[in-house]
């Protein structure tokens, strides 16, 4: 049975700009530094590659690169800002979107882009080393704590494990309802992958639109261009069109689309983007625990991104239109919400295997 692992509690004053090694187990270490903007960050590395977290801020994944290649969105910003806004800290690898509301907001909402989680400030974080099932690890945890007052009460507590010698990344979020009243919730792990010209996007969704469904709105403040109208028509009449790679079409600002997923027999969903050499960028949940899926694509000359899969408690089309459907989580006093997820790269064996998975749900 896998024994506790060994915390290391980390403290803002332990980074400086010289990075500096904290901790090694086997084959991975665990490096502290601090990005000139004054983000702290922390890079866990294994035999595979590398990731770079920021303990502090949000917890986000701020960048990844495995086997010798960077698998991290491009965008305009080369490193991490220190603000809570979430379109002037934009180009994280995985960031967690929630949790007292989501998505684009809509007309009559108030709520920030996304919610509160994505670059919210964590007073507890911990490098954790041990093993598991998996077998050694490195990893990071930490707990928010979200108080105003007559309105939230909630802790959040994430944890991301690396292995010692893959590139999968495994990770995980409880949040616990600690008013005395029942809490709304909604989540949403986005995970931003840099699209590869010519790589396949599969997964274990029905190629018609009553499974995958285009969003022809586009967020408040933005007009389409006669391109993006001809994109936009292009996969309404046929969604999965999307699913090629496509070198010089152009996605600006972006494509939407909400998904339904079908588990393999242990309860997992499975997307690739698989490349033209065989390797993949993979993201694997369980819908049981995160029923929408959402895939989200930008092509334009600041920002080449794919969410091949942001698996979420609702679509992302904020909080007064999921509440009307029906799609917010309710939380009893002191109720928890958990959920599990897989992503990173595989390499070509790995990835054949988890495309012959995926064929084989949809066979």
């Amino acid at each position: 049975m896998p024994a506790d692992p060994v915390t290391v509690i980390l403290r803002p004053e332990h980074f400086s700009p010289a990075r500096h090694v904290l901790a090694t187990y086997g084959s991975m270490t665990a490096t502290c530094f601090r990005y000139d903007s004054g983000v702290a960050g922390l890079t866990i590395a294994n035999e595979a590659g590398h990731i770079d977290l920021l303990p502090f801020h949000g917890q986000q994944i701020w960048d990844a690169l495995f086997f010798g290649r960077r698998l991290t969105m491009g965008s305009m910003f080369d490193e991490p800002v220190a603000t809570q806004d979430y379109l002037s800290n934009y180009g994280a690898f995985f960031i967690h979107c929630g949790v007292t509301a989501m998505g684009n907001p809509g007309p009559e909402d108030r709520h920030p882009l996304h919610g509160e989680l994505p670059n919210a400030i964590y007073a507890e974080a911990r490098l954790i080393v041990g093993e598991d099932e998996a077998g050694p690890f490195m990893g990071l945890a930490g707990a928010y704590r979200h108080r105003v007052a007559f309105t939230h009460n909630y802790v959040a507590e994430p944890v991301i494990k690396l292995d010692a010698k893959s590139g999968r990344i495994r990770a995980s979020l409880t949040v616990r309802n600690l008013k005395q009243a029942p809490m709304e919730l909604m989540y949403l792990a986005h995970i931003n992958f840099r699209p590869i010209d010519n790589a396949r996007l599969l997964d274990t969704v029905p190629d018609d639109p009553r499974h995958m469904r285009v969003r022809a709105a586009l967020p408040q403040g933005y007009v389409a261009s006669e391109g993006h109208q001809a994109l936009l028509a292009e996969m309404l009449a046929d969604p999965s069109r999307h699913r090629q790679i496509v070198p010089g079409r152009a996605i600006d600002p972006e494509l939407v689309l909400s998904l339904d997923c079908r588990a393999d027999d242990a309860g997992w969903a499975h997307s690739l983007q698989l490349l033209p050499d065989g390797s993949a960028d993979f993201v694997s949940h369980r819908p049981e625990e995160l029923g929408h899926g959402v895939r989200w694509m930008s092509r334009g000359g600041d920002q080449d991104a794919l969410g091949l899969m942001l698996p979420a408690t609702a679509d992302p089309n904020g909080y007064t239109a999921e509440k009307a459907k029906g799609h917010l989580r309710i939380l009893a006093p002191q109720g928890e919400f958990r959920c599990a997820l897989e992503f990173g790269a595989l390499d070509k064996s790995e990835a054949d295997a988890l495309r012959r998975k995926i064929e084989k749900i949809n066979a």
